[in-house]
């Protein structure tokens, strides 16, 4: 024992048990507290954290992320159609090349088709033409002609008072039209080796300074009327009316004439009865 401890004064007060276990307590309470909100503390200083830094700038990378794509989507989009527009096109155009194609070989078949037939067909006017100057040749060589007094009687038709024998000017316009038997009918033709019949009169009248209107309407009337029974070499003959003529041809005396028939027969020397006219005009 120590040597005051007999004085009251200097003894330390001792604590009870109570006292120290209620101090005990309220320190432990303090800590538990201090702890509890230390610990709420962090939890709610790190939310805050997370909300107004992570996730704002999470949610910007999203959406910009999100609008690039769509873009791209679009943009791909955009040129898969154009493609499919453009394979459309070229589609379309193959096809349409290729239809061309069949369509002008088409057609070149059916010219060719027709060449070949106009050419059988020339062949084959040539080839008659032909047999037409044999059989004009053989009939003038046998002396047939329209309108000889045969019987005597006096009885006279078409061409019985015309003379074989043609002088000056008719005979030139005679032998013109002659040395063209044979050549071809044409439409508008005016030589030299193919006529229609006003262009073969316009020609034979030409050859003595004569100058004929280029129509058969108009040559029907370009000289003076004669009767059929009253013809002479060199005279016009026409088919249809005066004026209104639709065919014309020269006289050429024996009751035969020359003219350019059509395109069967082409410029042919025939009898008058192989295609009577309506009538003549002189203008020689």
């Amino acid at each position: 024992m120590s040597h005051t401890a007999h004085i009251r004064s200097h003894r330390k007060p001792r604590r009870s048990a109570s006292t120290i276990a209620m101090r005990a307590g309220v320190a432990g309470g303090v800590l538990s507290t201090l702890a509890v909100a230390g610990a709420s503390g962090s939890a709610n200083a790190a939310e805050p954290v997370t909300q107004t830094l992570e996730l704002p700038t999470l949610t910007a990378d999203l959406a910009a992320q999100v609008a690039q794509s769509a873009d791209v989507t679009q943009q791909a989009a955009a040129s898969y159609e154009l493609q499919a527009e453009r394979d459309a096109a070229a589609a379309k155009a193959a096809k349409q090349a290729k239809a061309d194609l069949a369509e002008a070989k088409k057609k070149a078949a059916e010219e060719k088709k027709k060449a070949e037939e106009a050419e059988r067909k020339a062949a084959a006017e040539r080839a008659s033409r032909a047999a037409e100057r044999a059989t004009l040749s053989a009939s003038v060589d046998t002396g047939s002609s329209v309108g000889s007094d045969s019987s005597g009687s006096g009885s006279s038709s078409v061409g019985s008072s015309s003379s074989s024998s043609a002088t000056g000017s008719a005979a030139a316009v005679i032998a013109f039209v002659e040395a063209q038997v044979g050549d071809a009918y044409v439409t508008g033709g005016t030589g030299p080796n193919s006529w229609d019949c006003s262009g073969l009169v316009q020609a034979a009248f030409k050859q003595v300074n004569i100058d004929l209107p280029r129509v058969s309407q108009s040559q029907s009337t370009a000289g003076t009327q004669v009767g059929l029974d009253n013809l002479q070499p060199g005279d016009i003959l026409y088919w249809g009316g005066a004026g209104s003529a639709y065919h014309v041809g020269v006289y050429v005396g024996d009751g035969m004439f020359v003219g350019a028939q059509n395109s069967s027969t082409g410029v042919v020397k025939a009898s008058l009865d192989y295609d009577p006219p309506s009538g003549a005009v002189r203008v020689l």
